[in-house]
């Protein structure tokens, strides 16, 4: 009952721990990555596509993305929604391919990123203190119904712990990495 419980809590913060990646992933670092484009959504015969299921996005430099539509007919649509999104990059478009080009950051800018990404990682830490709370929540239940033993249930709280602190680490630990990343001039 205990190992359920934390297989299900560990569950959780792996993937949470996963979305804040991806979504890291997408912060404009002064860097071209083809992730940047993972939001945008592009209104293609009247359903919602992201650009990377209808077109080859590729970095052939480190500040360029380059786009190229497999339908030729989407590149204005294609265009409307970079410039709708928040990525704050103008499109160039030349013969049907979209050209991207990545302006490098300045200082009050990348300590904006910065603040931005530790938000989100107290965001983070936050969720994964609610998982923690809600199995040590459920394994008091199980031990006031009887099903576990007191011992049990500290066991149980003590590994829910130990759990926590090292999803907290994993966040900690891609924070700084994307921190250096938007730092690096």
């Amino acid at each position: 009952m205990v190992k359920d419980v934390l297989r299900e809590s560990e569950d959780k913060m792996k993937r949470t721990c996963e979305l804040f990646r991806k979504e890291l992933a997408g912060l404009r670092a002064g860097r071209a990555t083809p992730a940047l484009l993972e939001r945008v959504v592009v209104d293609y015969y009247g359903t919602p596509t992201p650009v990377n299921q209808m077109a080859n996005v590729s970095v052939p430099e480190p500040r360029l993305l380059v786009i190229q539509p497999w339908d030729k007919g989407q590149v204005q649509s294609i265009e409307r929604a970079i410039l709708k999104s928040d990525l704050g990059l103008t499109p160039k478009t030349d013969a049907g391919i979209i050209r991207l080009v990545i302006p490098p950051l300045n200082e009050e800018r990348r300590r904006d990123l910065v603040k931005q990404v530790s938000k989100k990682a107290e965001e983070q830490r936050i969720a994964l203190r609610n998982v923690r709370r809600d199995a040590n929540d459920f394994l008091k239940d199980l031990e006031k119904e009887g099903e576990i033993t007191e011992d049990e249930l500290r066991r149980g709280q003590d590994e829910v712990q130990k759990l926590t602190d090292k999803y907290i680490t994993e966040v900690d630990n891609v924070v700084k990495a994307k921190e250096k990343e938007i730092m690096e001039v």
